[in-house]
């Protein structure tokens, strides 16, 4: 009970005092490249300037700039804040008190500073099944990891696959009724846009999307044909556009079934040390 909650205290202090840095702008950790994208979008038009690759450049449709506006008024150090709040609380909530020791992977920690989606599509992965409409997160953000989906058609849980294109339609529709153009802008970016970085630095897994959306495919597949949720997380860093090192933070979705089988595994131990301590020696 002491080593949890001083695993846990060491994790407060962390995402207290990280927070707080945010807060107050303290150079050079206010710096939150793909959280300032977000926030730029504020300032309209979505798209000047965009480029795959080059830092600060806003990607994602015109219905996440709509989902985010109503935090998007805040001031940029309070932006910053909460949205490195969402991803330190959902570490949290995967990980538990092992979240502290989770920020030894390395992606964790860069995506916490970066302030991109991946932690968000750790979580999509994990509570997605139970609540389809959070896969419009992903369907309007990076798009292909919405490859999930896939797990309801096989299973024929059409009720929920219909929650879930149904709320991403929404957005879309409303996103689209107020800015169509927008809506073409970035199309036209997509479809323009080269598979390869441009100008951010960094590792990338130079592996082409159709490869990797095609393993993740059939993944998503089995998983669903084998009740293998945890899978899901994998399949979802596999078709991620393009993998950045802090993109593999998508497989903190395995968090819950790593811990879950520890803890069995923990006490299945104590469970025979038990027993064999029970016995009485002849």
């Amino acid at each position: 009970m002491t080593r949890a909650r001083l695993s846990r205290d060491l994790y407060l202090g962390f995402a207290i005092a990280f927070i707080g840095i945010r807060l107050v702008s303290l150079s050079p950790w206010d710096q939150s490249v793909d959280a300032y994208a977000y926030w730029s979008t504020r300032a309209g038009p979505l798209y000047n300037g965009s480029s795959v690759g080059a830092v600060g450049s806003y990607l994602y449709s015109p219905a996440f700039a709509l989902l985010i506006a109503p935090i998007g008024w805040l001031s940029w150090p309070v932006f910053n804040a909460l949205w490195t709040t969402m991803n330190v609380a959902i570490l949290w909530k995967l990980a538990g008190r092992w979240s502290f020791v989770a920020l030894v992977f390395v992606p964790i920690p860069l995506e916490i500073i970066a302030g991109n989606v991946h932690l968000l599509f750790a979580a999509v992965a994990v509570y997605g099944i139970r609540y389809p409409a959070l896969w419009a997160i992903p369907l309007i953000t990076k798009v292909t990891p919405g490859i999930g989906l896939v797990w309801f058609a096989v299973r024929g849980e059409w009720r929920s696959l219909a929650v879930a294109m149904g709320v991403t339609g929404v957005l879309v529709v409303v996103s689209y009724l107020l800015s169509p153009q927008a809506w073409s802008t970035w199309i036209d970016l997509l479809v323009r846009s080269d598979s390869a970085p441009t100008s951010t630095p960094g590792f990338y897994l130079p592996i082409a999307l159709p490869i990797r959306l095609a393993v993740a495919t059939v993944l998503v597949v089995y998983a669903a044909h084998t009740n293998r949720p945890w899978l899901l997380p994998l399949a979802m860093t596999l078709s991620l556009p393009l993998i950045w090192l802090n993109g593999l933070a998508v497989v903190a979705g395995l968090a819950p079934e790593i811990i879950a089988r520890y803890n069995a595994r923990a006490a299945a131990r104590a469970e025979r040390n038990g027993a064999a301590g029970s016995v009485v020696p002849a």
